[in-house]
């Protein structure tokens, strides 16, 4: 069973829904990341998406791109990446690390070396957004061989044929972006989400994780109902935006901590 499987049986044996929190790597500053990851755990994530900072991503809205633009300013790469998570590894080996990002990076350094390199130091799977699951079950098949899960995007537009191939090559959990359009736009329709998520079960066995517009405990709660995880990633990269650099662990402690209260009452 991998890190990401047990976290989600654990939490399922408590009745409890899992807090998956994105940020980027090296923003706002090439040292704030490991300290932000630790922030994230005390304040209760349980599953920390890393994103790899790329120059074009293409599904992140402004908020997102700013702070890959702002990682990159600090000179962050995936070999720093890398980094990052073994330096968390060193205090925490028990919180999942999902890699978040693009195509690019990977093909630059080589998909059996990013595999390498996630085992080396610790992480857990991958989310590439721009990687169609029915293009690319070698990759799957062999971060699976190597013990990480590949996670896959499925959209409100997603045909029964894709949610199928999802089902097929995917691993950890799937995650559902609950709107139409970049990260960080729009509202949920929790209604939609849960007409959609039942459509997915009928092929998918895997937990499914809901993101994309959940900004505030109310949200996360009502997604919570019939989710099996809630993904955060813009409103935690408004909180350090709005903190600055040396505020930006604080704030997104106390604003993930916000966020569980609100998933555990």
């Amino acid at each position: 069973m991998s890190k990401i499987a047990a976290t989600f049986s654990a939490l399922k044996a408590q009745n409890k829904t899992a807090l998956v929190t994105f940020i980027t790597a090296g923003d706002p500053g090439k040292e704030s990341t490991v300290p932000l990851m630790h922030a994230l755990v005390a304040g209760g994530a349980d599953i920390i998406e890393l994103g790899v900072p790329f120059s074009d991503p293409m599904a992140e809205g402004p908020v997102i791109q700013r702070a890959c633009e702002r990682a990159l300013a600090n000179g962050v790469g995936i070999r720093d990446v890398f980094g990052y998570v073994a330096e968390f590894r060193k205090t925490n080996q028990t919180t999942p690390v999902v890699l978040m990002g693009y195509a690019n990076p990977i093909e630059r350094i080589g998909p059996q070396a990013f595999i390498e390199q996630s085992v080396a130091v610790g992480a857990d799977g991958a989310i590439v957004v721009d990687y169609p699951p029915e293009e690319c079950e070698e990759f799957a098949a062999a971060m699976r061989a190597a013990e990480l899960d590949l996670i896959f995007l499925l959209a409100p537009t997603s045909t029964e044929e894709r949610i199928a191939q999802v089902a097929k090559v995917g691993g950890g959990f799937s995650y559902y972006v609950s709107l139409k359009g970049v990260t960080g736009a729009g509202n949920i329709d929790v209604a939609d989400v849960a007409q959609r998520l039942t459509a997915i079960r009928k092929h998918v066995k895997l937990p499914v994780g809901v993101g994309f517009g959940i900004r505030d405990g109310a949200t996360a709660r009502a997604v919570a109902e019939v989710a099996d995880a809630v993904v955060i990633g813009s409103r935690i990269i408004q909180e350090i935006e709005s903190a600055g650099q040396d505020g930006a662990v604080a704030a997104v402690q106390a604003f993930t901590t916000s966020i569980r209260t609100a998933l555990d009452a």
